[in-house]
């Protein structure tokens, strides 16, 4: 398979998954032709013919094509090298489809969602009480799901229990709300001594990347979360943004109330025009360094705890979420 037909065969995969149901050659038409791409429904059934010798559809007759898990698998390894930046692009994709109002408290918050076995969820229930207790995650609220319930648009799968945390980006989508644009760009390894920031050790572009640079650390075995929530110091997941200087006292008010609200909150903001922890910004700018959703997750790994975590993974309401502290007896209903 060639790459432009390669390309073209995962653009109607996606169309498939996004369209999270089955759908024929007119309707995957109609949604390709949404993002610039234009093949003919005949082009399309030919692909769809290919799709389905490979494993990757099933073809269900009138209702149309079904991906399959072989589908699933081919879209997420495919053409890495198109998929450079996904980071960047989904960050500001899911700020913009952000409806959280810190007014009311009402609206969909951006979510990390972790997966653990029912044997663990226990233990990873205490492992991330006391990342929350040392204020080392953002806010204080979790969503937690069994098997076959849902959080947001995420499905849990049999067999496991699911915990959302909430994603830093959903700083960017409140700010974004208030008008204020946000440059995300990096993620790192944040050095903290005696629960001060000292400086990156690590950092990865999100305009580089096609994997989440927190989800990179945590499976390395990079963090030391645990040991700063016990001494104060130690490696823990961060990302660095920019904002416009113009609107400094309109940020530093709302990064306030977010932490109030148990949104959560940052770890440091410059100055404008001046570098933050060594790292230079563009005139007219302040940088921002915000916790990592996944570093009360990263505490669990570090337990030694098997987890499966994808980062910036769903939108979901914030009334469907729980202050951390009522996480036990969340676990405990569900019979885990």
């Amino acid at each position: 398979m060639d790459l432009k037909t390669r390309r073209r065969m995962v653009a109607i995969l996606r169309v498939l998954r996004d369209l999270a149901g089955p759908a024929g050659s007119d309707r995957i038409a109609r949604e390709l032709g949404y993002a610039g791409i234009e093949l003919s429904e005949r082009a399309i059934r030919n692909y769809l013919a290919q799709a389905d010798a490979l494993g990757w559809t099933v073809n269900l007759g009138r209702r149309g094509r079904r991906l399959t898990s072989q589908g699933i698998q081919e879209i997420e390894g495919a053409l890495v090298v198109d998929k450079v930046g996904f980071v960047s692009v989904r960050v500001d994709t899911l700020a913009y489809q952000m409806t959280f109002d810190p007014e009311s408290l009402t609206g969909k918050v951006i979510l990390n969602i972790s997966t653990v076995g029912p044997r663990d969820l226990r233990a990873a229930g205490r492992c991330l009480a006391k990342a929350y207790e040392a204020n080392l995650g953002m806010g204080r609220y979790v969503a937690v799901g069994g098997p076959g319930e849902t959080i947001g648009d995420f499905h849990v799968p049999a067999g496991c229990f699911a915990v959302g945390t909430i994603c830093s980006v959903s700083i960017n989508g409140v700010l974004l709300r208030a008008n204020i644009p946000t440059t995300s760009r990096f993620g790192g390894l944040l050095q903290v001594e005696h629960r001060r920031p000292e400086r990156f050790t690590q950092i990865v572009n999100y305009d580089g990347s096609s994997l989440d640079p927190l989800e990179i650390f945590i499976r390395g075995h990079m963090t030391s979360v645990t040991q700063v929530a016990r001494t104060g110091s130690g490696m823990l997941g961060a990302s660095f943004r920019e904002t416009p200087s113009v609107a400094l006292a309109e940020v530093h008010r709302l990064l306030k109330f977010c932490d109030e609200i148990g949104l959560g909150g940052v770890l440091a903001v410059g100055s404008p025009n001046q570098p933050l922890l060594d790292v230079p910004v563009a005139q007219g700018r302040a940088g921002i360094i915000v916790p990592g959703g996944l570093n009360a997750v990263a505490m669990v790994v570090e337990a030694g705890i098997a987890v499966t975590s994808t980062a910036m993974c769903t939108l979901c309401p914030f009334e469907e979420l729980l202050d951390y502290r009522a996480l036990y007896d969340a676990i405990k209903a569900r019979g885990a």
